[in-house]
């Protein structure tokens, strides 16, 4: 892939020497995670993101030039190669390009030109384009045969090889894109009869836009409407300029018969041909960029949501709350593990007494530090339940997006093969608490509702980012080797599945891993796996206290040294910034490590193993607990819960989260919430409407007194020319329907 070096470096506008260090390391089989992490002296400290541009750009170069091979191959041995074309192909650098120049050598079922040049027509068809002033009813008569009718029928024929010419025209398609590209609009219509069938569509029953601005929510929105049967779609600029575009290609005499036959050929190559074939194409085009943005939202949502703050090591009562069931209880030690189990009725009144006195039975006898309740149903009663009995605890109401998930999943049966879902679920909720990355990556991360239309994106592509978002996170953490779970140690750089499952083994053989070194005794991790996943891998049990850091074991002889310079023992060396001050990097460069490297260690230095989460806050909602509370010009706190490209939703308590609009999110103008919320961020929002009947919540977050004074963020660039219309255009169907998809209980 080392051929593609120079391409990519262009692309990226980075060095040449950059891309080829990591084509090179991932040709090796080194993870973007540990080339990021321990190979920035090779790479020039090239982050994940553009190492994983990288990858990408030579998956799609080598794509195109396996293409190329594959059209040059075809081409030559149909004895149709010629220095010309070769040319051509040469000088191509799309898979678009490529293709259309391979287009009229291309294997194709019978079409009517070559039925025409089966019949004899094409030398007719010559003659007309040579558009002369000709009598074409002496001319096509010459043609009339058995296949041949009359001259209508020759004519007909002879149009129709002139229409698969232009089609095939590769500088006609090239122009013809450039067109499509700066002048064509996705439009839609409601099929007739469909009018109450589809009126979650209205938006799109007449809807235009031009394709280089509509936002990719709209695009999946007319495509999911078109799909399901309720619209008909079209992309496509304005025929006549098409047709002009063409004419200017192909018409070259004044007007006569001759030129009255190219011009009718010309609109039939576009309607018949060129048309469709593009409207195919730039449909697809734009389903891609719509899912790529999409799937951008999601993984950008889901990275927040994983690296969330932690609670910590903390002994945990988690109820899983419910009306007429019951509110499930467990109770976790510091490690995570249930202690004990039960149920409570806090509903009703005759057994209100029990729940309450089996609560404090259960703090004191299991040392309970912290609640963690679910925040679905019955979440906010339960949590007022908890704060009557004033036991001096924090309580926290935990997100359990994807908790029911988890709990009738393999994986949960796993863990708890002799428990029903009801207490998975309670103990998914007090892990998730304690730490959201650890819990969270054991669920697909489709089911925790943090995305725009993701059942709609390519589901292939949606889980390979969402897996290397996953991936990432848990490597920018780092993984307890003791503690972990398979699941969590199955996303460690140079892992998998199969290698966690081993290490599981091993560990419940050999009881805790006390060294990194032990890692090399777990069947089939061999020398490499060990150098990609071993710096992500933490021992605070160890003996040496670099286990417990992301500091890599190849450089544990740098560090020594490092120590036995300073005249000081390792322990003493670890945590002492002053003395860390003092090392000069480059008096320990090598070969193998260089300066970039070095100040990484010596920052790890300062503070080993620090968790790159923030800390955990309580929150307190309103005294609202349900959407019939919630009155318009309310001023009431909240939690971010998802951003979508339209705007952000917003729990604010009532089991139904709100919607801000883009356009309610700041006073200056912004294209994406995500320049200034995060997902958890804690905001103050304004009730502008309610619908208690569709259960639909309108809020703002600029009309509240703090908005403008949100300095927290950088504030957004104002985007030069925007316009009133820009500002205010709500697609208020895509965002109702989003807010649907968010309602709890």
């Amino acid at each position: 892939m080392l051929e593609f070096s120079q391409a990519i470096a262009s692309s990226l506008n980075i060095r040449k020497a950059q891309v080829e260090a990591v084509l090179e390391l991932l040709g090796e089989g080194a993870t973007i995670p540990f080339i990021a992490r321990y190979r920035k002296d090779k790479t020039g400290a090239l982050d994940e993101v553009q190492i994983q541009q990288i990858q990408d750009q030579s998956k799609l170069l080598k794509e195109f030039a396996d293409r190329k091979t594959f059209i040059e191959k075809t081409i030559t041995d149909q004895g149709k190669m010629t220095e010309a074309l070769q040319a051509k192909i040469d000088k191509a650098i799309t898979i678009a390009e490529l293709e259309d120049i391979y287009l009229p050598y291309k294997p194709k079922r019978k079409t009517k030109a070559q039925a025409a040049k089966e019949h004899g027509l094409e030398p007719l068809a010559i003659l007309i384009l040579e558009q002369k002033e000709t009598d074409l009813n002496t001319e096509g008569s010459k043609y009339i045969s058995e296949n041949v009718k009359d001259v209508d029928a020759a004519l007909q024929g002879a149009r129709d090889i002139i229409a698969e010419m232009v089609n095939e025209d590769a500088a006609v398609r090239a122009k013809l894109r450039k067109l499509f590209e700066s002048t064509a609009t996705l439009h839609s219509k409601v099929l007739a009869d469909k009018e109450i069938e589809a009126i979650k569509y209205k938006d799109y029953f007449d809807f235009s836009e031009p394709i280089h601005k509509v936002p990719s929510h709209r695009i999946l929105a007319v495509l999911r409407g078109f799909l399901e049967g309720f619209l008909r779609m079209g992309i496509a600029p304005l025929e006549e300029d098409a047709l002009e575009l063409i004419e200017k290609q192909y018409v070259t005499g004044s007007l006569n018969s001759s030129v009255e036959q190219v011009k009718k050929s010309i609109k039939d190559a576009y309607k018949r041909l060129l048309q469709p074939s593009l409207e195919s194409e730039f449909r697809m085009a734009l389903k891609t960029k719509a899912d790529e943005e999409a799937i951008n939202v999601f993984a950008e949502n889901l990275k927040q949501l994983l690296l969330s703050a932690p609670l910590g090591s903390k002994r945990i009562l988690a109820i899983d709350p419910g009306y007429r069931t019951g509110c499930k209880v467990v109770c976790l030690d510091e490690k995570g593990e249930m202690l004990v189990n039960d149920v409570i009725y806090i509903h009703e009144a005759n057994r209100k007494y029990d729940a309450e006195h089996k609560i404090r039975e259960l703090v004191v006898r299991y040392q309970t530090e912290v609640f963690a309740i679910g925040d679905g149903t019955a979440g906010r009663e339960t949590e007022q339940f908890i704060k009557q009995l004033q036991l001096g605890k924090p309580i926290f109401l935990v997100n359990e997006d994807g908790a029911s998930v988890y709990s009738a999943s393999e994986n949960a049966r796993e863990e708890f093969p002799d428990y029903d879902v009801t207490v998975r679920g309670s103990v998914s909720i007090g892990r998730r608490l304690m730490d959201p990355l650890a819990e969270l990556v054991k669920i697909d991360p489709k089911s925790i509702g943090v995305g725009q239309y993701q059942h709609d994106v390519n589901q292939f592509r949606l889980k390979e980012r969402l897996d290397q978002t996953v991936v990432s996170c848990v490597n920018q953490v780092g993984v307890n080797l003791n503690t972990a779970s398979r699941h969590l140690l199955s996303y460690v750089s140079g892992i998998g599945d199969t290698l966690a499952d081993n290490i599981i083994k091993h560990r419940n053989e050999i009881g805790k891993f006390t060294d990194r070194n032990q890692l090399l005794k777990v069947p089939r991790l061999g020398g490499k796996a060990f150098e990609q996943c071993a710096g992500f891998l933490r021992i605070k049990e160890s003996a040496n206290p670099l286990d417990a850091s992301a500091v890599h074991p190849e450089a544990y002889k740098l560090v020594a040294q490092i120590a036995k310079d300073l005249n000081t023992e390792l322990s003493s060396l670890i945590g002492n910034e002053a003395l860390l001050k003092q090392v000069d990097p480059k008096k320990y460069m090598t070969a193998e490590i260089g300066v970039l490297s070095i100040n990484d260690i010596l920052n790890e230095l300062k503070k080993p193993g620090l968790d790159p989460r923030s800390e955990l806050e309580q929150f307190e909602y309103a005294s609202i607990f349900s959407i019939e509370d919630v009155k318009e010009g309310m001023l009431v706190p909240g939690i971010v819960t998802n951003i979508t490209r339209f705007g952000a939703f917003v729990d604010i308590g009532v089991k139904q989260d709100g919607l801000v609009h883009v356009s309610e999110i700041a006073h200056q103008y912004i294209t994406d919430p995500s320049e200034v919320l995060k997902l958890n961020d804690k905001v103050q929002v304004k009730v502008l409407e309610v619908d208690v009947v569709r259960k639909r919540i309108a809020l703002s977050i600029k009309q509240t007194q703090d908005a403008p004074a949100r300095n927290s963020r950088p504030k957004p660039k104002v985007h030069a020319g925007a316009s009133e219309k820009d500002l205010s255009k709500m697609d208020m169907n895509d965002a109702l329907n989003a807010l649907k998809k968010k309602f709890k209980g």
